[in-house]
């Protein structure tokens, strides 16, 4: 029997398995539940000491991620309200459903060597293998090397289950495109990349997807080119914001406003125009900005070795894309450390009052975050670093505290890292009340606050691309 006529006999997709409950499995395994198309949703999720708290929370309707996510909430005691949706850790259900999803995390420990840390994820596959039945569809969101749905992926689950890829079961790669407080508007709104590992795979996997999308469409292709489509537009994007952030670097070196050279460029507007530019910032953070480029350079030395044609010994643009980007944590301490200097206030002994520890603005992923380096060179330049974040209540290894005003409490410079709305609102006379300093620095990483005000009020300013002021005249 073909996978074809299999897929038929089984009939349409009615139960659903979502492994991985984090920022991508918990909005689609909710948007699945509330389809009138399925018929139950089950979300997989280890019970492990770190993250085993999530199966009660998210099985009395609640959202065990902090931050703004419009919607999450609401949508999530509805399907637990109408027994649609149900948390679990036991594997032994995936034998029961139609189609499981896996949104599993793929860090790199080491970048320098190009090998990824697959290991939570191959132990998702391999509990999908062990219990699958004939007729399943497997679909993997999680970023992943090109190459990897067709090789290690299909290898372990046909080892596991006895049972042939593109024969007996569907497999494809559909990988996630959502940002950090906007989960549930992208999954129904963006287009749906699918790709199957032969035109059966793909056609079942657009079945799943295309009941939760209200604007997106689903766009058909290949398991590796869905693969390198997800690892590219995240690579492209990392190679926007250092083209970004290495011209406010060159601004500031050339005494001018990297926001009015922007919207200069982005001015020139007309058919076949496009001189959009991202923003610069103290750094990029988050799973995905961090790693995928390096997802991409391991496919292409895995499946392109002896085809690329590209100029001999030429570093990658991408990756020197992510070298700039790595770079701007430095580059804070730059700016901290030449501000205090303006101050007479040596760096070594300093209080430094680190605003934000979350990488993205009113959000609580603190996943790669580049607040994490900044502290840490700020430590070994002997400083006292005070952290605060009104979204992030727990950090590894990090004492929080619990106010900004206790953070910035004597603080020799205050240094903004994430552009937090609560952040937005700072009034500079109340801040350098706080501080009990003549002149406090103030470094502004994201663009969020007013140079004038606070160097009105006698604050030395320091800021990304703002050559025009990071040397103004200190007022009294």
């Amino acid at each position: 029997m073909t996978l074809d006529a299999l897929i038929k006999k089984r009939g349409p997709i009615r139960k659903i398995g979502v492994i991985g409950m984090g920022y991508v499995g918990i909005p689609a395994a909710a948007l699945f539940a509330d389809s009138p198309k399925f018929e139950h949703v089950y979300g997989f999720q280890r019970d492990s000491p770190s993250s085993g708290y999530k199966i009660a929370m998210l099985n009395r309707g609640e959202s065990p991620l902090k931050g703004e996510e419009p919607g999450l909430e609401a949508l999530l005691k509805k399907v637990v309200g109408v027994h649609k949706f149900e948390c679990t850790a036991d594997f032994s259900k995936i034998a029961g459903l139609d189609a499981v999803t896996l949104s599993i995390q793929t860090p790199f420990l080491d970048k320098d060597d190009l090998i990824p840390d697959f290991s939570a994820l191959y132990e998702g596959i391999r509990n999908v293998g062990r219990n699958m039945r004939p007729g399943m569809l497997v679909v993997l969101e999680s970023t992943i090397t090109p190459g990897t749905t067709i090789g290690p992926a299909r290898a372990m689950l046909e080892e596991e289950s006895d049972l042939i890829a593109g024969v007996d079961f569907a497999l494809a790669h559909a990988p996630e495109r959502v940002m950090v407080g906007r989960l549930i508007r992208n999954i129904r709104e963006h287009d749906r990349v699918v790709g199957g590992i032969d035109p059966a795979s793909t056609a079942r996997a657009a079945e799943l997807y295309s009941p939760v999308l209200t604007v997106g469409k689903v766009i058909p292709m290949t398991a590796t080119a869905a693969e390198v489509t997800k690892t590219a537009e995240n690579t492209f994007r990392d190679l926007q914001i250092a083209a970004a952030n290495e011209l406010a670097l060159y601004c500031e070196a050339m005494g001018v406003n990297f926001y009015d050279v922007r919207g200069g460029i982005d001015s020139l507007k007309g058919e076949g125009i496009t001189r959009a530019m991202l923003w610069p910032g103290a750094g990029v953070g988050g799973h995905c900005l961090t790693k995928d480029t390096y997802h991409l350079e391991r496919g292409v030395k895995q499946l392109g070795k002896d085809i690329l044609d590209y100029p001999e010994k030429e570093p990658s643009l991408f990756v020197l894309a992510r070298t700039i980007n790595d770079f701007m944590p430095r580059h804070m301490l730059r700016l901290t450390s030449d501000g205090l200097a303006r101050a007479g206030t040596p760096i070594r002994g300093a209080k430094i009052a680190l605003l934000g520890w979350a990488f993205l603005a009113n959000s609580d992923d603190t996943r790669n975050t580049p607040s994490g380096p900044f502290r840490d060179y700020l430590i070994a330049a002997g400083t006292t670093v005070t952290v605060h974040d009104p979204h992030v209540g727990h950090a590894p290894g990090l004492s929080l505290t619990p106010s900004h005003e206790e953070a910035i409490r004597g603080a020799d410079a205050v240094v903004v890292f994430a552009g937090h709305r609560q952040y937005r609102s700072l009034d500079p006379r109340q801040v350098k009340a706080l501080t009990r300093k003549e002149h406090p620095v103030i470094v502004d990483g994201r663009n969020i606050i007013d140079p004038d005000a606070w160097i009105g009020a006698g604050f030395i300013y320091k800021g990304i691309g703002r050559g025009d002021k990071n040397n103004h005249p200190i007022k009294d």
